[in-house]
């Protein structure tokens, strides 16, 4: 620097631009060579390129693809490792075994302080700044007392598409061990006991030999099969599918019955309609062609099988060998016996506790034409109303007693009724449990009823007397409503005479236009003046008047005598 001379640095980042720069032009041999390797490659002839890696390079992929860019390193050999993803560029997802920990015990408490663990409480999974608790006046790394349990933080998974959607992520087969564990040892149970009821009646000599066909320790696992096909499905053998029963075309379908959306649900998967789609119509369910899935399940021999299926279950539960299909005689014949006992057993059981609480009288129950007051005995009647064929019937009576006077009264309470009000007749009194007093009762009821009537009167009269200044006011009123009485009359019967006067003119003025008209029409059409006949102004009420009394009709039969 002290010389003056400056030297030319070397630009930094040289060897870097070194390394960069465009690769050579290739000469014409070189090129017609590099083509004749790549026709050779491509009909197999010559082995296929090496990438860095040692994998084989399609030479049928162009090479814009499988060289690697000049601007990123041109001394690389073809490869196709930059066309595929790159692993540091990659999302980095929970395999499918990583799952929240179960089973970590939270109330486990350290009783002693542990190197890197809160100064403040003393848990290890966080430090002081960012501890929840109170600050303590001496922490627990200094006191090493109350320390604080460990919380537990669990782990943050990612999982990728198929991880959020697998059902069995974080499932541990060995939980299923504990439920079959449990089954074993309940059929374990079931079979001790059933050897030891076997040595029992053995040892008694109850058990009859019989032979069997079946002696296998599974038979009990085989009479209700799985995999016997389902009712309204087919298997066909050679395309191994199941194949569902369709309808017939004729039929009508069971959402076109009833069209209204608030009738029963039609469900499309199983084609399944389970209400009446007629209930809301009023049509009896016998009448209609289809009254719903329930209503073919719950007819004919369809309870009576239920029940004994269900009893055959509830038997086999408890023991006895017996099952619907395999032998139907015995399973009728034993849930006969058992409906037998079942009723002589209510009938004990009965009678048991009448005979110590007693109580039949109350059992007994009155037949039905007195419970109902309906019989079908016919009876046939007159025009006159007499019974001619059959027994009459007998007037119902009502359930609450009548004709019953009490408190000495001779006629029954609501045989009176005034003003709103039910009574006694006998007495006219209103109060119900009320003793009867005959007439004197009705003389106070109607001394009472018109003292009611005269109180309006006696205050007319207790009004107070009217000032003589109220009474000169009322007398002008009365002079000045005599007035107008005056002149409103006179003006009445000034308008009656113009009206008398008015309607006089009309009448000679419509005798003298049905004169000109009837001139008119003598006359020949086409010599009369332009609307001579009509007139364009409105007619008064006078005229309107008139024209009623002259009009003529043709049906009135005097009137040929009204010219006369």
């Amino acid at each position: 620097m002290s010389s003056g001379t400056v030297t030319n640095a070397a630009p930094s980042g040289g060897s870097n631009d070194v390394g960069l720069e465009e690769p050579k032009k290739m000469t014409r041999e070189d090129w017609r060579k590099k083509k004749e390797l790549e026709e050779q490659r491509k009909l197999g002839n010559a082995p296929a390129e090496v990438d860095e890696e040692g994998k084989d390079i399609n030479p049928h992929i162009p090479q814009y693809i499988s060289s690697v860019p000049w601007y990123i390193d041109p001394s690389k050999r073809p490869t196709l490792k930059h066309q595929r993803p790159q692993p540091e560029k990659q999302k980095k997802y929970s395999t499918s075994g990583e799952w929240y920990k179960r089973g970590v015990k939270e109330h486990a408490v350290a009783t002693r302080y542990r190197k890197g663990a809160c100064e403040n409480c003393g848990a290890l999974t966080h430090s002081k700044k960012y501890c929840m608790e109170r600050p303590r006046r001496i922490g627990a790394r200094y006191t090493g007392m109350n320390i604080a349990p460990d919380e537990h933080v669990q782990p943050q998974l990612t999982f990728d598409y198929d991880g959020k959607r697998d059902r069995w992520n974080g499932y541990n087969p060995e939980e299923h061990m504990k439920i079959v564990e449990e089954y074993a040892k309940v059929d374990l149970a079931k079979r001790t006991l059933k050897a030891q009821k076997l040595q029992e009646e053995l040892a008694s000599g109850k058990l009859e030999q019989v032979e069997r066909d079946h002696n296998s320790e599974d038979e009990d696992e085989d009479k209700y099969a799985d995999d016997i096909d389902m009712p309204g499905q087919n298997f066909d053998s050679k395309r191994r599918i199941t194949v569902r029963n369709l309808r017939i075309r004729e039929d009508i379908a069971k959402y076109l019955r009833n069209l209204d959306p608030n009738s029963a649900y039609y469900d499309p998967k199983t084609r399944a309609m389970r209400e009446n789609p007629y209930a809301n119509t009023g049509k009896n369910p016998d009448e209609v062609g289809y009254a719903g899935d329930n209503f073919v399940r719950y007819t004919g021999d369809t309870i009576s099988m239920a029940q004994t299926q269900l009893f055959a279950w509830e038997a086999y539960d408890k023991g006895s060998e017996v099952h619907l299909q395999a032998d139907p005689t015995k399973l009728e014949l034993l849930y006969k016996s058992f409906k037998v006992k079942k009723e002589d057993f209510k009938a004990q059981q009965k009678e048991s506790i009448l005979e110590k609480y007693g109580g039949q009288e109350h059992l007994d129950a009155p037949p039905a034409e007195l419970l109902l007051a309906q019989t079908e005995d016919y009876v046939e009647y007159s025009r006159h109303g007499t019974v001619i064929k059959g027994q009459e019937k007998a007037v119902a009576c009502s359930k609450y007693e009548e004709d019953v006077k009490i408190n000495n009264h001779t006629s029954i309470w609501g045989s009176y009724w005034k003003e709103g009000k039910w009574g006694y007749k006998c007495c006219h009194s209103f109060v119900k449990y009320s003793y009867c007093t005959g007439e004197a009762g009705k003389e106070i009821a109607d001394a009472e009823a018109s003292l009611l009537q005269e109180q309006p009167r006696e205050e007319e009269h207790m009004t107070k007397p009217k000032t003589l200044m109220e009474i000169h006011q009322e007398k002008q009123k009365e002079k000045k409503k005599k007035k107008h009485k005056k002149s409103s009359n006179s003006d009445s019967e000034g308008e009656e005479k113009k009206k008398q006067e008015k309607l006089k003119k009309a009448l000679n003025a419509e005798e003298a236009r049905l004169l000109h008209a009837k001139e008119l029409m003598q006359v020949d059409e086409r010599k009369r003046p332009y609307s001579s006949i009509y007139d364009s102004r409105e007619p008064t009420e006078e005229e309107m008047e008139a024209y009623r009394m002259k009009r003529q009709r043709p049906d009135d039969p005097m009137a040929s005598f009204l010219g006369q």
